[in-house]
């Protein structure tokens, strides 16, 4: 079972963690627009169980994600299961098509702008991205990936990466759970 270790941080001025990630010599990515479509499912409430399904759009590129429920209290680990399909806006509209057909609803969709870094800290691969969530600003994502016997110390390396680059007051709210706060 593959889980998502997470820890998310909202940013009034990104510019002192990206000096030290420079620093640490991480590696930048290419920046890229997302546009994340959730749906509900049709028959449990995925805002009470505390699952997502979501289909991630990224330039020409697709993919479908079911993330489970947060199992961790320090961080945002949860299983998540993802699978890239066709490529193009066609493609995307066709799949949003099929979970409607099925019962699914479309909740909401989140756009926004990501550069992501790779870093290895601590002997472990991790991935910085610094989002620009359109309504909600600037935040930084610590994750990784871990299996059931690795999880506890990926979480351990992503809080003491975010210790040592000053991060405080993390996020645990997803991007769709923020801004359908700011729709009421």
């Amino acid at each position: 079972m593959y889980y998502e270790v997470e820890l998310k941080f909202p940013l009034e001025d990104p510019s002192r963690i990206l000096s030290q990630l420079a620093e640490l010599q991480a590696e930048p990515q290419a920046a890229v627009q997302q546009r994340d479509r959730y749906f509900n499912h049709p028959v449990r409430d995925f805002a009470q169980t505390d699952e997502a399904l979501r289909i991630r759009s990224a330039g020409r590129e697709n993919r479908i994600t079911y993330k489970g429920p947060i199992v961790d209290a320090l961080t945002k680990t949860r299983r998540e299961i993802e699978i890239p399909f066709a490529e193009g806006g066609a493609a995307a509209e066709q799949l949003a098509e099929i979970l409607s057909t099925l019962g699914f609803r479309e909740v909401r969709a989140v756009e926004k702008r990501r550069v992501s870094y790779d870093l290895v800290w601590q002997g472990r691969t991790l991935e910085l991205s610094f989002d620009n969530v359109t309504r909600l600003g600037p935040f930084v994502e610590i994750e990784t990936a871990a299996d059931e016997t690795t999880r506890h110390e990926a979480r351990d390396c992503i809080l003491n990466l975010a210790d040592h680059l000053g991060l405080q007051h993390s996020e645990r709210r997803s991007y769709l759970s923020l801004l359908l706060e700011q729709d009421v």
